[in-house]
């Protein structure tokens, strides 16, 4: 399989990857093995201080890792700096965290002294995919380092230069040789590292079918895993919100990333009684979004990632246009050499169009309508995925009372579904399971063990 850097910006080929082959890749795993032997017993300050060396190198080079990003999968560049601005970020909390989150925990028992403690597993194997480069690998791997394990990371196959790029940034920060590596290998070898006694945990961000497989293997090797994957995220609007704040909003929601997010506003479930005024005003400010060069930081929606992705979505579409949606703006990939498709609203979306079923992995907005605030939870809850979801209204009690009917692993009031260093990131259902970031992610991959003592 060619590993390469297409620039979606123009189609062109700028760079082609020598995939590993077995040995090699097996060879790498032994090393990444012995470094664990004497990582885990590495002291949390020297761990911090290392992690805090890393944060400095994303802050300082922010605008270089951007552009690789940028050329390698098309997002704005002023988007990509803000990601490796969360990158360092993301270190900096778990440098200063970590130590007391993994604390033991005592517990008072029959025994002169009881706790647990929290120690690592060994060598943690990173699936990672395109749409957020940097962040997805160091939202898992800052945790995973500062508990002990070691990393090894399988980049999606269209960013190699980024994921050399990270390898080298825990390199320069000056953790030891090996701690984490990057795999350049294709899908097709994944089974076999997943398989290597070696390697204790999985994790994995990406599609559905992804997932599935790699859980699937995972089981049967008894291996542990997080599961991140897609999602088609309500983005629900009542009668009394803020409307001018939730169309600012909705906009980001569905355009962030080229719209190439899993946690991305996807489906726009709005009440009758508002649901003309948003439409028009939605409408005219996906119309008036700035598209284009992404390396231009006035850029506001650059391309999709790749050819294929931009078919697919084109597709789904259509095959909801025929089924009955309107098409309010947008609707047709640009005349471009690079793989952009506009941002577009589709309005009268109903239940068996993909609009409504599938994930929609670009900036296309789907509006439903619905008759009131039940409905609207019933529409909202009508998935097979469950990551997050946003919900507008200015009675903040009944809010917090609808949070619990709502089935995904976040609900935001009056803001825009986001991840943060302190808060558990995941979902439910086909959204996956387990979960990243706060003090619940660094525990997804460590031994919870108890010590007894009499």
């Amino acid at each position: 399989m060619a590993i390469q850097t297409i620039n979606p910006t123009n189609g062109k080929l700028i760079k082609s990857f020598q995939e590993l082959n077995p040995e090699q890749v097996n060879e790498i795993i032994e090393n990444v093995h012995n470094a664990y032997l004497s990582w885990r017993g590495s002291k949390f300050s020297e761990r911090s201080k290392l992690m805090l060396n890393a944060a400095n190198l994303l802050r300082e080079n922010k605008k270089k890792y951007a552009e690789t990003m940028t050329t390698e999968m098309g997002k704005p560049v002023k988007q990509a700096i803000a990601e490796a601005e969360k990158c360092a970020w993301v270190c900096e909390h778990y440098a200063e965290n970590a130590e007391s989150i993994l604390a033991n925990e005592v517990i008072n028992t029959d025994a002169s002294e009881s706790y647990v403690q929290f120690d690592p597993l060994g060598i943690v194997l990173a699936v990672m995919p395109w749409n957020f480069p940097m962040w997805q690998v160091f939202r898992f791997a800052a945790p995973a380092l500062m508990a002990g394990n070691v990393g090894i990371l399988k980049h999606a196959s269209n960013v190699p230069q980024t994921a050399l790029l990270i390898e080298n940034i825990f390199r320069e920060a000056g953790f030891p040789e090996n701690v984490f590596r990057t795999l350049l290998i294709g899908p097709n070898l994944v089974d076999e590292v997943i398989r290597n006694p070696k390697v204790k945990a999985a994790t994995l961000t990406g599609s559905e079918y992804a997932g599935s497989k790699v859980a699937e293997l995972s089981g049967k090797m008894l291996k542990k895993t997080v599961m991140e994957l897609g999602g088609s995220d309500p983005f629900i609007i009542f009668a009394d919100a803020d409307l001018e704040n939730a169309v600012d909003t909705a906009v980001t929601a569905r355009l962030l990333n080229n719209g190439q997010s899993c946690i991305a506003a996807k489906r726009f479930i709005v009440v009758d009684e508002i649901a003309g005024e948003f439409e028009k005003k939605f409408t005219e400010r996906m119309s008036s979004v700035k598209t284009g060069n992404p390396m231009d930081e006035s850029t506001e929606l650059g391309p999709l990632a790749r050819k294929d992705l931009l078919i697919e979505l084109h597709q789904q579409v259509k095959e909801s246009v025929d089924l009955g949606a309107k098409i309010l703006t947008g609707g047709e990939p640009l005349k471009s050499e690079g793989y952009f498709y506009p941002a577009t609203v589709l309005t009268n979306v109903q239940k068996g169009m993909p609009a409504y079923e599938q994930e929609m992995f670009g900036p296309v907005a789907a509006i439903i309508k619905t008759k009131n605030e039940e409905e609207a939870i019933k529409i909202a809850n009508d998935s097979e995925f469950g990551l997050g979801a946003s919900l507008w209204t200015s009675d903040i009690e009944k809010a917090k009372r609808l949070s619990h009917k709502i089935e995904s692993g976040s609900v935001f009031i009056n803001g825009l579904v986001k991840s943060d260093p302190r808060l558990p990131f995941g979902g439910i259902k086909k959204s996956g399971y387990g979960r990243e970031l706060s003090h619940y992610g660094i525990r997804e991959f460590v031994n919870i063990k108890t010590v007894w003592i009499k």
